[in-house]
This record gives structure tokens, C-alpha cells and sequence, in this order.
């Protein structure tokens, strides 16, 4: 266990080496092959154009409410269209809007991945959070839990003193290699919370205390950063480096941390899924890696994409990139399983979340759609799963995952996303089966 971070300061944690020894399975099953789960109901498409505020979903969290479990919520997401809150019929509770950046010239509010704090004590009480990035500003915004408040559940309490994540001034910022994924931690013997901070754009993972500052507010410190690397050593010998634009590096978006051992799993998007301590202590090691780690590929300014090459057979063989939206499904005992979204086959992978099982591959499934109801999810992006009962709606706890392409978009002509509702227990049987 690593000393108290209260003790620690802000320094810069870079890796000189990194153990890439991969839990890969024996051998590959079809994709084609992968159970379905379909989901129950679909929230409202979210359009990413001017008439629809520029709303495209990304990222869930489930919030369970103890003294009432069907009344729960689900709060997600909407880039540049904010935040929007469901319950679990997907029936839109409230919205909130990003806010603006400072001048008309800056970037514009825009909330990428949000997570949830629980019990966290204010000036004002004790209260839950919903936090989130906002990538337009390089800030992390805070809003408290209260369901029947006036005007809708979320308040926000950010104070506003909060200074940039990554940026060093607004001139930066614009640039918006900014707060971008996101994962919240508890340390259990500190009862400290913290947020886990990933760059746009680059490799780098901040680890931010989450501070109560005067007025009921809400703040951070950063207690140090970690970069993951962006090239690799082949087994041939050679090096690669994941194919992107000029200036761009690997970056992380998917996290998620363990909280009964606090361990923080990271979807470095390009190159697979990481295991290191959540106090961003100790060296990282790759826990499975995408289908194209290896494959060599050459950016053309023209097309602006990316020309593979051979593949050399260097990778994984559950997850194509990108590797996406982290999530637990927690057991008591210590089982369950780490999910992560395969946005590129629209899979999704689980992996067994024992320590001592060293991640082995348990199984996928995906989210198909319904015969006469939600379609499925498509280059997912977001996910959350809460192995908890809410009701007589999902008495097994609920799986909510980000769907790329909703169907209202092709009926429409606009780029439409949303967010699927699964039963966890759909997913569960899928997975044991």
C-alpha cells in the first residue's frame, strides 16, 4: 500500500518501463458467435447539429437511490449539450446545459465522461456526486444528488475558483488537450475521494483530490500525474507507435477504479486495457491489448486517415480498437467482472475482476436490437453497469451503454446517439452461459 496521499505533493510520474505481459486467451472465439443481450427501453436521440444544441451522448453513470431503489437515476453525458438526467424508464428528469467559455472566441463547455462520488461531506452536509469533465473548459464540474429539489436532482456546487486540469492558460485550453476521461475513487483507508483525470490527446492521467471548500462548494488539488507510454517494443525488436494524426499521442478515455482494492483500469484507446494503482504508484502493466497493437500504418494528410500495413500478429484478440467505456460489475465476494467496450466490432469483453485471476478473459456479448423496439449499440463509447437491485424494473441490477448510431438518426438524416437500458441480469446469464 502506498503512503498517504495527503502527504504526497504534485510531481509528474513518468514510466520508464512498463511490463506488457498480456492475460491473452488460447485462442480467439468468433465475434459472430457472441451471445446478445437486448436492451429494455432507450432514452430520446441526442443530435449532434445546430437544431439539437450540439448533443451527442457519451458517457453514463448510475446512481442508486438507497431509500427508494425504483426512483433511481441515470446521469449522462451530452458533450457539448451537457448533462442529461434520466430515470429508469429513460424519460428525460433534467438537463443541464455546459457552461460557456469565458470569451466568444474560447472553446465552449463540453462534458465528456462523467462518475459519481458517494457520501462525500460538504460544509453544507453530506451529499453524493455527480462529477464530470468538461474538455471545452479543462475543469471538473461537481453537481449534488437531492431528488425532489426544485427544478430537478442535480445542483451544481463546482466552486468556482477551480482552476484548469492540464491548461496552463486560456490560450491552452482552446488548444483542448484538456479533462477528458474520467474515474472517481475512494480511498476506503483515508476515506479521501479522489477523481482520475485522463488528457485529450495525450497520455497523461492526473490523480486530483476532491476537496470541500467554503459555501457547500466542491474542489481539487492534483496530487501527481502518470504518462503511459506511446511507443512500444515489439517482440521483434522493433517499435511501434499507434497510427495518428501529426502531434497526437495515444490517448486514454475509458476508466474505471476497483474499489474494494483500488485498482484503476484504463482504456488507452489505440493500444488496450491498463492495470496499476489507483494512487497512479507502482508500474503499469497492459492487462490485454487491441487487434491492431503492432499493426504499422502511415498517416495521409489527404484523406486524413490513417494506411495500415501488414499485421504482424502482435495482438489481442477480444477487443479492435477502440477500446472504450470501463466498467465493473461488483460482487461482494470479490468476483465479477471488468466490461470494456470493443467499439470497433461493437462488442463488449468481460474479464474477471479477481486480482488472482489476473484478468482472464471470461466471455463477451453484445447489445442487439429488440424486434419491435430499441436498436442496439453501435460504437459504444460509454458504459455503466450497477449489480445492485432498483426495483421491480431491474431487480438484477442494469447495464446502460452508449449507442453511437441510433436508428432515429437514419430515419432522420442527422447524426443521432443515445443510451441503451440492459438488465444486468440479461448480461449475466449471457455471460455464464
Amino acid at each position: 500500500m502506498a503512503s498517504p496521499l495527503w502527504r504526497s505533493f504534485a510531481v509528474s510520474v513518468v514510466t520508464a518501463s512498463v511490463a506488457l505481459t498480456c492475460a491473452l486467451p488460447a485462442s480467439a472465439e468468433d465475434d459472430e458467435a457472441l451471445p446478445a443481450v437486448s436492451p429494455r427501453v432507450e432514452t430520446a436521440a441526442l443530435f449532434d447539429d445546430e437544431e439539437g444544441g450540439n448533443a451527442d451522448a457519451d458517457d453514463p453513470a448510475i446512481w442508486r437511490n438507497a431509500a427508494r431503489p425504483e426512483e433511481s437515476l441515470v446521469v449522462a453525458t451530452a458533450k457539448e449539450g451537457g448533462l442529461r438526467v434520466y430515470d429508469l424508464d429513460a424519460r428525460l428528469v433534467q438537463s443541464i446545459a455546459a457552461p460557456a467559455g469565458p470569451g466568444a472566441e474560447d472553446a465552449p463547455g463540453r462534458f465528456n465522461n462523467v462518475d459519481l462520488v458517494q457520501g462525500i461531506r460538504l460544509s453544507t452536509g453530506k451529499t453524493d456526486l455527480a462529477v464530470t469533465t468538461d474538455r471545452g473548459n479543462d475543469r471538473l464540474r461537481f453537481y449534488s444528488i437531492a431528488p425532489g429539489t426544485a427544478g430537478g436532482p442535480l445542483t451544481d456546487v463546482t466552486d468556482p475558483a477551480a482552476a484548469p486540469v492540464f491548461s496552463a492558460d486560456q490560450a491552452e485550453i482552446n488548444e483542448q488537450r484538456t479533462a477528458y476521461g474520467l474515474a472517481t475513487w475512494t480511498d476506503r483507508s483515508t476515506g479521501r475521494s479522489y477523481a482520475l483525470v485522463s488528457q485529450r490527446e495525450r497520455t497523461t492521467i492526473a490523480l486530483l483530490e476532491i476537496t470541500a471548500t467554503a459555501g457547500g462548494k466542491v474542489g481539487y488539488r492534483k496530487v501527481r500525474t502518470l504518462d503511459l507510454p506511446s511507443s512500444f517494443r515489439l517482440p521483434d525488436g522493433t517499435s511501434w507507435s499507434p497510427c495518428a494524426e501529426p502531434g497526437e499521442l495515444p490517448q486514454v478515455e475509458g476508466m474505471v477504479v476497483d474499489p474494494a482494492n483500488g485498482t484503476l483500469y484504463a482504456g488507452q484507446e489505440d493500444v488496450g486495457i491498463w492495470r496499476v494503482s489507483a494512487t497512479l504508484t507502482g508500474t503499469p502493466r497492459l492487462l490485454d491489448t487491441v487487434r491492431e497493437y503492432g499493426v504499422p500504418g502511415t498517416y495521409d494528410e489527404a484523406t486524413e486517415e490513417c494506411v495500415s500495413g501488414d499485421d504482424p500478429g502482435y495482438g489481442g484478440t477480444r477487443l479492435t480498437a477502440d477500446v472504450e467505456g470501463l466498467t465493473l460489475v461488483t460482487e461482494a465476494d470479490g468476483d465479477g467482472y471488468l466490461l470494456a467496450s470493443s467499439q470497433g466490432d461493437d462488442t463488449f469483453a468481460a474479464y474477471d475482476r479477481e486480482p488472482g485471476e489476473a484478468g482472464e478473459y471470461e466471455g463477451g456479448f453484445r447489445v442487439a436490437a429488440t424486434a419491435a423496439g430499441p436498436d442496439g449499440s453501435e460504437e459504444c463509447d460509454g458504459a455503466a453497469a450497477l449489480n445492485a437491485p432498483l426495483g421491480a424494473k431491474y431487480p438484477d441490477g442494469l447495464l446502460v451503454v452508449q449507442d453511437g448510431h441510433d436508428d432515429a438518426g437514419e430515419a432522420t438524416d442527422r447524426t443521432a446517439t443515445n443510451f441503451k437500458f440492459v438488465d444486468l441480469g440479461d448480461v449475466l446469464t449471457a455471460l455464464d452461459d
